[in-house]
């Protein structure tokens, strides 16, 4: 069957939306949904151990976010660092475009300046900085990428990572990840539950809306991800693989679809799950509730069907569950 982007569209109440994450965050809301038995039982993030097959290991993204959102003049002036060529080249997003003209030099402050080297089609800007992104001048104007759906709140930068955070290099959160506390994960341990890392830097691909009527024309944005030797052996020895979030996912069916089981790798993906698509390697998914007509939504109706994914957005907003990247959590057997 094919899907239009309509078919993933649906409406939420502005107040659903979670501007701050549960404190404790482990006391988020959690949503069970069993695919064999087709039911959904309502309880606690603290309690997702007893929920959890004994045998399955926990597959977890260690990526950190990095603090690359630059504001300068009282926030009127932005740019948001993509990607970096070295200490002094940075392909980025910028505010406002008329400001960052090619060819021109912006003065950001006394101290601090943007050439425009280059502009390409989609508005984004090659910016040459002086001085070198690796001084320390830089450090009062550097500010954690909050979603566009969350009020910029630098205060809660910590709580935008996850414990288990170690690899710098992620614009946006692994979020399903945001859950765990340290006490919570040697619970799970102690229940007789792996744990496997793995990395994916998150791009800000993950918000870029779906422009394409009909999805299988949209073509997917690419993310770097890495796998260690003794992750793969771990994920290889396993008899059952729980991902935690959308982007262990990715990691995971990527893999296998290069190679018939994991290996050590590194690697850009640009895998689209969607309805249709047939998982090699994720048995159970953690996963918090997605924007409208984004395609971690699709990814989650890939995994459930598409009517089961209806009918579970349906009794989380119906059951009033808080939403999006500070809010509440699934999990899906």
């Amino acid at each position: 069957m094919s899907y239009t982007l309509s078919d993933f569209d649906y409406d939420l109440p502005d107040e659903f939306i979670a501007q701050k994450p549960a404190d404790p965050r482990d006391h988020s809301r959690l949503l069970v949904y069993d695919r064999e038995s087709e039911t959904i039982t309502d309880d606690h993030f603290y309690n997702i151990y007893k929920y959890l097959p004994k045998n399955t290991t926990l597959v977890v993204n260690n990526s950190k976010v990095e603090k690359c959102r630059l504001l300068f003049d009282d926030g009127k002036k932005e740019i948001f660092i993509l990607d970096t060529a070295n200490n002094t080249t940075v392909q980025a997003m910028v505010r406002p475009g008329k400001k960052f003209k090619k060819g021109k030099t912006v003065d950001l402050t006394d101290t601090i300046s943007a050439e425009i080297l280059d502009i390409d089609e989609e508005g984004l800007r090659t910016l040459k900085m002086s001085p070198s992104l690796d001084n320390q001048v830089y450090e009062q104007y550097k500010h954690t990428p909050f979603p566009p759906y969350i009020e910029q709140n630098e205060s809660l930068s910590e709580k935008y990572q996850t414990v288990y955070a170690d690899h710098l290099g992620s614009k946006a959160a692994p979020t399903a990840g945001l859950h765990f506390t340290d006490e919570l994960l040697a619970k799970i341990k102690e229940e007789g539950v792996n744990q496997a890392e793995v990395t994916l830097h998150v791009g800000l691909g993950t918000f870029a809306p779906v422009k394409a009527d009909s999805i299988e024309e949209h073509t997917m944005h690419s993310e770097w991800f890495k796998i260690t030797e003794k992750t793969a052996d771990q994920l290889n020895n396993a008899e059952h693989l729980t991902a935690v979030g959308t982007t262990s996912v990715r990691v995971l069916e990527s893999a296998l679809r290069k190679h018939q089981q994991f290996t050590s790798t590194k690697m850009d993906t640009d895998i689209f799950i969607r309805p249709g698509f047939e998982f090699k390697g994720t048995d159970a998914l953690i996963t918090n509730f997605h924007l409208p007509k984004s395609t971690l939504l699709m990814l989650v109706a890939a995994f459930t069907g598409y009517e089961e994914m209806k009918k579970i957005y349906q009794h989380a907003i119906d059951e009033e569950y808080r939403f999006y990247s500070f809010g509440d959590a699934m999990l899906i057997l």
